[in-house]
């Protein structure tokens, strides 16, 4: 069994996608344009983070792991600003990593919590694929298997 918290909070940011300016893929002049992502915009990024803990007695106290996560942005240890959600997961994991060791950490961030990500960091890096996609996990192409 393993057992996980988690805490909630939410961040108001602009970021913005420059390659749908022009990239044909996103720019498409359609129904399916998105180019207005190229400029700056608003959103309240949502946050969830859930965390490993070993015991059932507050091993992390829920408040204070929301208020030091989000003390991080405060003090601008960590910031969101023009940055996809994926990376605004990695930032906070990197930083998560430091202080609580070993543990398995699951971020989700959302745009105005409507899309958004869900990464998992295992705490044991052994467990990482080498697979570079899903087409090539599906293909048995794991780039760093030694056979």
């Amino acid at each position: 069994m393993k057992k996980l918290i988690w805490v909630t909070f939410r961040k108001e940011g602009i970021h913005k996608y420059p390659a749908a300016l022009d990239d044909p893929k996103l720019a498409t002049g359609d129904e399916y344009d998105v180019s207005f992502l190229g400029y700056p915009h608003r959103h309240i990024f949502h946050f969830k983070v859930a965390i490993e803990v070993f015991h059932d007695d507050r091993d992390i106290e829920f408040i204070q792991f929301k208020r030091w996560l989000e003390k991080l942005y405060a003090e601008k240890t960590v910031e969101l600003d023009y940055k996809s959600c994926e990376m605004m997961a990695d930032d906070l994991y990197k930083e998560i990593k430091k202080k609580y060791v070993k543990r398995d950490v699951r971020i989700e961030v959302s745009e105005d919590g409507e899309n958004g990500c869900e990464i998992y960091y295992p705490k044991d890096e052994s467990t990482k694929t080498g697979y570079k996609t899903y087409g090539d996990m599906i293909e048995g192409k794991d780039t760093h298997a030694t056979h």
